[in-house]
């Protein structure tokens, strides 16, 4: 219990297909999902993860059937509505990053609500990725620091890894920005645009389970092979 990773972030994928398997429609899954997410949080929270990154939303998921679209779009509202007493009762704070505008109006409500209601909870945070992209959080990041830059504020011999932490989405979290644990569930290998800067030293975990068969043993299971890597940033284990 000494060696959780302070911020574990997750690729939630798998809906589909775990609807697919039962021949259901693609959003009983997402459904589903909602309620893995519920059960994750808690198992996180309990065992004392700081930090808990959710990939909910991808600036490529707009691509998906309209219908699908429109219903993701609907479980934010469903989810904080019966959540967020469960989350002030645990102490877990809500966070999101991503470009919030654009999703619609009702959708944005109950996650601006989620975070006015969840403010005073310093226990552990749950960060949504909400149509979040990484490449489209770094190509931000650049064009503020160069507006910094044109404006006279910001003298480029001094940027720095951290300047560019700094003008992240993720940077409210702190030295916690930075994941020490990535899950994506469903088999697949790869990292589909998140959290690309701030995986950099982080340690990998694919699991076959699809995201709705996912729960608090899975997780247990995902930082127990974390807690057996040895960590080296570069050095060597014994210096």
């Amino acid at each position: 219990m000494s060696r959780i990773p302070a911020h574990i972030a997750i690729i939630m994928d798998g809906n589909g297909r775990w609807a697919q398997k039962r021949h259901l429609p693609r959003v009983a899954g997402h459904k589903q999902g909602m309620q893995t997410v519920k059960t994750v949080t808690m198992a996180a929270s309990d065992l004392g993860v700081k930090v808990l990154s959710l990939y909910a939303f991808s600036t490529e998921n707009w691509k998906r059937p309209s219908s699908e679209v429109n219903y993701l779009m609907q479980l934010p509202i469903r989810f904080f509505s019966t959540f967020v007493p469960d989350l002030v009762k645990h102490n877990v704070r809500v966070m999101v990053m991503g470009d919030t505008t654009r999703l619609p109006e009702a959708t944005q409500k109950a996650v601006n609500d989620a975070i006015k209601d969840t403010a005073d909870c310093d226990g552990m945070v749950l960060n949504f990725a909400l149509n979040y992209g990484s490449r489209d959080e770094i190509t931000r990041a650049v064009k503020q620091i160069a507006s910094e830059v044109q404006d006279g504020q910001l003298d480029p011999a001094n940027i720095t890894e951290q300047t560019i932490s700094d003008h992240l989405m993720s940077a409210p979290l702190g030295e916690l920005a930075d994941p020490d644990l990535l899950i994506r569930t469903s088999g697949e290998e790869r990292i589909s645009n998140f959290m690309l800067w701030q995986i950099g030293y982080s340690e990998l975990e694919f699991v076959d389970e699809h995201w709705p068969d996912f729960d608090g043993d899975s997780l247990k299971r995902a930082i127990i092979d974390f807690q057996g890597r040895h960590r080296r940033f570069g050095g060597l284990v014994n210096q």
